[in-house]
């Protein structure tokens, strides 16, 4: 969901920034990149590593959600042409889930402004035991859809998303969003969602 479905690293950004600040501590984009397509526990404590603080993992997190659920609220920040992507691959009649290290409360607050209709299945952050680069994530995306990961296409833009996915067996197509994305032979990289197109997606070799 965020760095591909909305365009949501800068607000990410911006609430890490004032919350780091807040613990008197400074925030780049170099400390975000370290965190993209984690689990937020794991940014937690990441954060909690880079300023010292000594509030607990519980109280930075529920700082973090309250922050980004009122930028949520004031304006959801889409990617050009991802709702268009969704659209035109269920049209297809291909089932969809949306795989995000992201807690309910903010995919809840996303799909309420994006329709919840667009996925089928929605598997977030603090409903998993082990998250991304796990395959835990994926594996339980394709179960909740009844279907085989080989016959999956996972679009991500995190490396960890990318090793969690295609960990679980699916064919993974990379739209890098802050840092990028080694390309491989069975994993092809883009610039943007509007690159690709949806019957050169539906049409990768899957098993």
């Amino acid at each position: 969901m965020d760095g591909l479905l909305i365009d949501s690293e800068p607000v990410w950004y911006d609430v890490e920034s004032e919350v780091v600040t807040r613990l008197g501590g400074k925030w780049s984009h170099e400390h975000q990149a370290a965190c993209i397509g984690g689990t937020l526990d794991a940014s937690c404590r990441y954060i909690l590593e880079v300023t010292g603080s000594s509030v607990s993992v519980g109280e930075l997190t529920e700082l973090l959600l309250t922050g980004m659920v009122e930028h949520f609220r004031a304006g959801l920040p889409l990617h050009t042409g991802a709702l268009e992507l969704v659209d035109a691959v269920r049209s297809r009649g291909v089932p969809t889930a949306l795989v995000s290290s992201s807690y309910r409360i903010l995919v809840d607050a996303a799909l309420d402004r994006i329709g919840t209709e667009r996925f089928d299945v929605a598997v977030v952050g603090d409903e998993i035991t082990r998250g991304k680069p796990d395959p835990e994530p994926y594996l339980t995306a394709c179960e909740k859809l009844g279907v085989d990961p080989a016959a999956c296409v996972a679009l991500e833009d995190a490396a960890s998303g990318v090793q969690s996915a295609e960990a679980a067996g699916c064919v993974v197509v990379a739209v890098p969003s802050v840092a990028p994305i080694e390309a491989r032979p069975n994993r092809p990289v883009m610039s943007s969602l509007t690159d690709i197109d949806v019957d050169w997606l539906l049409a990768l070799p899957c098993s």
